[in-house]
């Protein structure tokens, strides 16, 4: 038990140590988020930030050595190494999501050889599994739009995962999403405030990639998809709910746009830090009623899933519903991206 505390609690000191050294780094060497005309931010802000989690998450795999640490070490190396080179350099569209598939596939394969379940079955989850870290993968990174919520967000979803380890009986499971949460927790006060730094595509890709192998090992393993899905629905909500409503308004969803939810909360005048808080305590509420589903109790899981959406379709109605009572602040705030604004930075290169 120490052993895993002391595995998990590497990936903290690490962000501990290294993130001023990396701040001053990035500086130094100019990699930066400059502002240009279609730009959410207004100072040249560094990008990178992550890079100490992503090496965090690596010590803690090695210390904890395991059969599912390869996948996650796989996912967080290769995700991490090709978000560092798009923060250092921008690479084509195409690129990225080829690496990005790719990447994911070797963390599935890698994921599969644990699981010791007949070949056929195996090829059909890796594929499964590679898809969906590719598209989570994304999806943290479109969301990473306004100080601190991607970092609040792996921080729920961490401690939550966590938990689930515990309860499954899967200590690779609590010990790394334990690192994910402690990772998240040291990098906010460079974040959550004044904007010191971006988590940048290094560190969005990385814990974007961490919590996708660890939601789909908990999967795996005989975690309720409800409980999984709490900590990440907002993310998956706002994402899918902003892109489906482009594509039937026949709008040019390649192109940049600020319609997420939460970037219209910011447009109404909401801090970052109000958008940040407000998000992250309905995480909190979907991540509690998803867990109802782990007491076996059919009648209050229903109730808890319907509870769920309810929310969520608040959520992805609020901009609506601001708009018709006039409530918003005097003065709007914008949305500063931490490393990609919406579906397009990815697709087209970052606003930044």
């Amino acid at each position: 038990m120490i052993g895993d505390l002391t595995a998990a609690a590497a990936c903290g000191g690490t962000v501990l140590l290294a993130e001023p050294l990396t701040v001053a780094g990035l500086r130094r060497w100019c990699v930066l988020d400059v502002p240009v005309h279609r730009s959410s931010h207004t100072v040249p802000t560094p990008r990178g930030g992550g890079l100490p989690i992503a090496a965090g998450l690596l010590l803690t795999a090695a210390l904890a050595h395991n059969g599912a640490s390869a996948a996650f070490a796989a996912a967080v190396t290769l995700l991490g190494a090709l978000g560092l080179a798009d923060d250092m350099r921008t690479l084509p569209a195409s690129t990225r999501l080829i690496l990005q598939a790719a990447g994911s596939a070797v963390s599935a394969g890698l994921l599969m050889t644990v699981m010791h379940r007949p070949v056929a079955e195996e090829v059909g989850l890796a594929v499964v599994v590679a898809v969906w870290i590719t598209g989570f993968v994304n999806v943290f990174n479109f969301m990473d739009g306004v100080n601190g919520i991607s970092a609040a967000h792996a921080l729920i979803a961490g401690a939550a995962y966590a938990c689930y380890g515990i309860w499954a009986q899967r200590p690779f499971l609590s010990v790394a999403s334990m690192a994910v949460a402690a990772g998240a927790l040291l990098f906010l006060p460079w974040n959550v405030g004044r904007a010191w730094v971006f988590l940048g595509d290094v560190g969005s890709y990385a814990l974007g990639a961490a919590l996708a192998v660890l939601a789909a090992a908990a999967v795996l393993h005989g975690v309720p998809a409800e409980a999984i899905l709490g900590p990440l629905a907002v993310y998956l909500a706002d994402t899918g709910w902003t892109l489906q409503r482009r594509i039937r308004a026949r709008e040019p969803w390649l192109q940049s746009h600020r319609t997420h939810v939460y970037q219209q909360w910011c447009d109404a005048g909401w801090s970052h830090q109000e958008v940040t808080l407000l998000t992250g305590a309905l995480s909190i509420l979907l991540t509690l009623l998803g867990a109802a589903s782990l007491t076996g109790d059919l009648p209050l899981r229903a109730a808890a899933d319907l509870a769920g959406l309810a929310l969520l379709a608040g959520y992805l109605r609020s901009p609506t519903f601001f708009r018709r009572i006039g409530w918003a602040h005097a003065v709007p705030q914008p949305c500063q991206s931490a490393s990609a604004m919406s579906w397009v930075p990815e697709l087209e290169g970052r606003p930044g």
